[in-house]
This record gives structure tokens, C-alpha cells and sequence, in this order.
């Protein structure tokens, strides 16, 4: 199987994930549920993937709250900075892990930046929007559809000028591009673990530089008295027990991560997903590339995207088709009514996977 469809899922991970997890899984109890070793073992792997986290994403250990997924971060982001009704500004390329919680709110959004690989032309209708009065604003690292990166630093900016709350969704990003809490000045980061982390599926990170509402209540293994959740990060956001081996899992992707570097495994990325789609337009296909590029990418085949990711499929090769999720991105880009086939690369990417995509797209 050649696997390109890493921005869903990371599938082939490190070993040493596999060992964590299983070891955990025989080992730890429930952290903060007792004072036995299988408990403290718990305790300590949590708090170590906690610190790792902290290490990679520029934030303290308790800034870190474990989610289910990246979906899960966001909602509890929104949610938090949103109120019914409230003006939120978005970029033209977010997920609908974005907008439907914006929707569910009624929120009035402005959708700023329309233009696939052009910061300038996401930079200036953000500071339109943002002049004209925001009470938040959520915009993506990385458009999981077309792999645009977007100039987080500079919105990110603009944003603190004008005293704007905001979030950023890093679900293409964390683990192959710099995100930095304290850095960046966001009030929110949120990641998947099963990404780009490297970790197992169910795994989820939400970075906070303030106390989010919690959207469940319930036990923390702490304060057991109050029947209110702790108002201190990260307990007040963690009801119920956590997922102890996933946590070990996404520990030893991460520590994995920064032991190779973020930057080597991004260029091996990027190179090859821009070597795809030239030899991808060369073939008469219509790609979706530029200078702004993370490792992945979208074509539009002759016919029904649906169709060739399916003979695709049969022939040994994973890819994506339709609209992702992200309706809003397509329409920016025009392709809503069509949608596209998506290759997205991975810690591994080498050129053997595109030669062997290209082979099978050739009927060989």
C-alpha cells in the first residue's frame, strides 16, 4: 500500500509508538485515581507527554489539554470565545470542525482571504475585517484540502493589535511546522494527535493561554468536594478518565519528532509533494500548488474524483476524494461543485510514492 492520505491520519507511525501504547496499556492504571504504582505510573506518563508538549508547541505543562481530537479542541475553543450572535472573522480555507460550531453559535462571519496561495490577499481582508470591530477570529495553519499554509505569524499579529481573541486550528501544521503558544499570542492552539503528532487515533491537543468553558463536567481525580469543575488549567477542562495509552502513544511520536526535527521531516514533505504536482500538471491534470506549500495537494481529475480514488484504492494506492470536509475551501477555490482528489504526504514521503501513483494513474 502506497498511503497518501496522511492529513486524515498518519497510518505508518514509529515503532516506539506501538511499544508505548502497548506497554501502556499493561502497566498504567487511572492517573490521579489512587496512590498505587499503576496509578502513579499513569500520573507520570500523562504529566511526561504534557511536558513534551510543552517543549514542542513553546507553552507551560499545564497549558496542555488532552482531547479526543482536534474537532473536540476547537469546539471547546469556540465555545469558549464565542457567544451567540458574536462577529467572527474566518479564513476562506477552514474546516467544517470550524465552521459548524460557528454556525451552531449563529455567529456573524466574515470570511477574509479567498485566494489559494496569496498571504497578501489573506493579510489585507483579515485587517478589513478586523478594522470594522471582531469579537474573535479562527483561522487554520494549513489548509487541509490544498496544503496552502497561511501566514499564521502575521494574523496572528494583527490579531494583537487589535486586541482581537483567537484560535488557530493546527491540525495540518503541529508537528511539521513551527507553533509556538507564548510566540504566537493565541488563546487557543488545537492539534489532533493522529496526524502529523504521529500518535494514535483519539488523541488530541488543545493549547490554552486562558481557562476554556468546559463543555463536559465530571470527575478529575482532584477537588472532589466541589461540585463545580476545578477553575484551573488543566483539570478544569479534562472531565472523566483520559486516554492513558493513547497519551503514551502520542508522547513517543512527539519525543520522536523532536529527536528527527520538525524541519527535516517538513522539507522531505514539501519536496515531495511539489515534485507530485509537476509531474501531475505535466500529465494535462489541473493541480493546486504554489510557493506557500505544506505536503499536500489537489488535483481535479477528467472525470469523477470519487471514481479514480476508488480504482486508485483497488490498485494499492490511498488517496482522498470529494470535499474533505471543508466545503468553505473548495468554494474558494472553486472546485464545490466537483471537488478534488487529495495526495497528502507523510513523515515518510519519498519519491517512490509518487512513481508508483503515476504509474497507476497511467493504468500500469
Amino acid at each position: 500500500m502506497i498511503y497518501l492520505d496522511n492529513g486524515a491520519t498518519s497510518l505508518h507511525k514509529p515503532p516506539q509508538v506501538y511499544r508505548a501504547v502497548n506497554e501502556a496499556m499493561q502497566i498504567c492504571g487511572n492517573p490521579g485515581r489512587g496512590g498505587h504504582a499503576p496509578a502513579n505510573r499513569a500520573a507520570q506518563m500523562v504529566y511526561n507527554c504534557r511536558r513534551t508538549a510543552g517543549k514542542l508547541f513553546g507553552c507551560r505543562p499545564e497549558q496542555v489539554v488532552f482531547t479526543n481530537n482536534c474537532t473536540h479542541g476547537l469546539n471547546l475553543a469556540i465555545k469558549t470565545l464565542v457567544k451567540p450572535g458574536a462577529r467572527v472573522v474566518i479564513s476562506g480555507f477552514e474546516h467544517n470542525a470550524v465552521t459548524r460550531p460557528l454556525h451552531g453559535l449563529q455567529a456573524g462571519i466574515t470570511v477574509a482571504g479567498r485566494r489559494l496561495f496569496d498571504p497578501a490577499d489573506t493579510l489585507d481582508a483579515f485587517e478589513t475585517a478586523l478594522k470594522k470591530g471582531q469579537d474573535a477570529a479562527v483561522f487554520t495553519h494549513a489548509s487541509n484540502v490544498f496544503g496552502y499554509i497561511l501566514p499564521v505569524e502575521e494574523l496572528s499579529r494583527l490579531c494583537r493589535q487589535y486586541a482581537v481573541p483567537f484560535v488557530i486550528d493546527a491540525a495540518q501544521s503541529a508537528g511539521v511546522l513551527p507553533v509556538k503558544l507564548e510566540h504566537l499570542g493565541a488563546d487557543f492552539i488545537a492539534m489532533p494527535g493522529h496526524k502529523s503528532l504521529l500518535g494514535p487515533q483519539g488523541t488530541g491537543l488543545l493549547l490554552c493561554a486562558r481557562q476554556p468553558v468546559a463543555l463536559l463536567e465530571g470527575g478529575t481525580g482532584s477537588d472532589s468536594m466541589l461540585q463545580s469543575m476545578p477553575d484551573y488549567l488543566p483539570e478544569g477542562a479534562e472531565a472523566g478518565t483520559l486516554n492513558v495509552p493513547g497519551i503514551a502513544g502520542l508522547q513517543a511520536g512527539m519525543a520522536y519528532i523532536l529527536s528527527r526535527g520538525m524541519g527535516e521531516i517538513l522539507q522531505l514533505e514539501r519536496t515531495e509533494a511539489l515534485r507530485c504536482a509537476k509531474a501531475l500538471e505535466d500529465r494535462g491534470y489541473r493541480v493546486f500548488y504554489g510557493s506557500d506549500q505544506g505536503g499536500t495537494l489537489s488535483f481535479v481529475p477528467p472525470g469523477d474524483c470519487e471514481e479514480l480514488a476508488d480504482r486508485l484504492g483497488k490498485r494499492g494506492i490511498a488517496v482522498r476524494a470529494g470535499l474533505h470536509c471543508a466545503p468553505l475551501a473548495h468554494e474558494s477555490a472553486g472546485t464545490l461543485q466537483t471537488g478534488t482528489v487529495r495526495i497528502s504526504f507523510g513523515h515518510d514521503a519519498a519519491p517512490y510514492q509518487t512513481h508508483r501513483l503515476l504509474r497507476a494513474l497511467n493504468g500500469s
